[in-house]
């Protein structure tokens, strides 16, 4: 989030800040975005008319009444409310007046990250694939979305016998064309995207064991406060975990190592070694095996 608004002049701040009052009527005229962050239960009623949009009209000018002033509430202007209240109880008009977003971490969406995570890692090809992929369908179904909104268009601006008009007609002809071959590429883009699902699976023992790990260490809060881990710093320690099982498997490496060995290592090569194609692509042998490693490193 402050990534996103800092750019738009964010101001961060909490209620136990004695300036706070200042920084949100500053922020309302001026329009700028306001984070409170490590809100308890109970919110100020000092900020009340902010989030419960007390607007008042006067011509064409908005106003806010805070306390005793009136402040000309400008459109730009943004209130993010942040609680790590992992089961926060805040009253119905709360409720009704805010949007909710609940960021907290669940395994499954856990395990569906560190499986991007580690995919990423491993087979930046796929990742790249799958990005391409997403971008591609978002392009169809904006393309689309276009074609029906410009037929619509020239459906209800045309004048006259809708036969007889020949542009109508041959842009009626053009889109049904386009259409067809975005239909025939989304046809073909899902099932890339069926052959990408099924090659991550692959790592999805190693994404599930990190997720569980991490929720393991989330419960050695309950006996001392000190056990107590970031997901920043867990995803630090799985990036760490898949350079040592890709330091330590790389077949070029590898090949590196036997060349200095001399003739001798080559002829004792074992037969892992010699299942793995030129392309650098894996066997399902040397896929498990590797998929076995980094679910090891991940946990020890």
């Amino acid at each position: 989030m402050r990534k996103t608004w800092d750019p738009k002049g964010l101001k961060v701040t909490r209620l136990s800040n004695p300036k706070m009052v200042k920084i949100i009527e500053f922020a309302v005229e001026n329009g700028d975005p306001v984070l409170m962050e490590n809100m308890e239960n109970s919110i100020d009623a000092v900020i009340a008319p902010v989030y419960g949009r007390a607007i008042v009209k006067k011509g064409k000018s908005k106003y806010i009444k805070m306390g005793d002033k009136e402040l000309s509430l400008n459109p730009n202007f943004n209130l993010f409310l942040h609680t790590k209240l992992s089961n926060p109880h805040y009253p119905p008009e709360i409720q009704a007046e805010c949007t909710l977003i609940n960021f907290t971490v669940t395994e499954s969406g856990l395990e569906d990250q560190l499986l991007s995570l580690v995919v990423k890692k491993e087979r930046p090809d796929l990742a790249s694939q799958k990005e391409e992929l997403i971008q591609q369908q978002n392009g169809f179904k904006i393309k689309l979305a276009e074609l029906e909104a410009g037929l619509l268009h020239q459906l209800a601006t045309a004048e006259g016998d809708i036969l007889e008009n020949i542009e109508l007609i041959e842009s009626l002809e053009f889109s049904k064309k386009l259409s067809s071959e975005i239909t025939e590429k989304v046809e073909i883009a899902k099932e890339t995207e069926i052959n990408i699902n099924v090659a991550s699976e692959f790592y999805r023992p190693a994404a599930s064991r990190g997720a569980l790990v991490f929720f393991l260490l989330m419960e050695l809060t309950k006996i001392h406060s000190f056990y107590k881990f970031s997901l920043g710093s867990f995803i630090i320690v799985v990036n760490r975990a898949i350079d040592i099982v890709a330091e330590r498997m790389n077949p070029k490496k590898k090949e590196a190592v036997e060349a200095e060995e001399g003739a001798e290592g080559e002829e004792e090569k074992p037969e892992e070694d010699e299942e793995e194609e030129a392309d650098g692509e894996m066997t399902p042998r040397t896929l498990k095996k590797r998929v076995d490693a980094l679910t090891e490193s991940i946990t020890f």
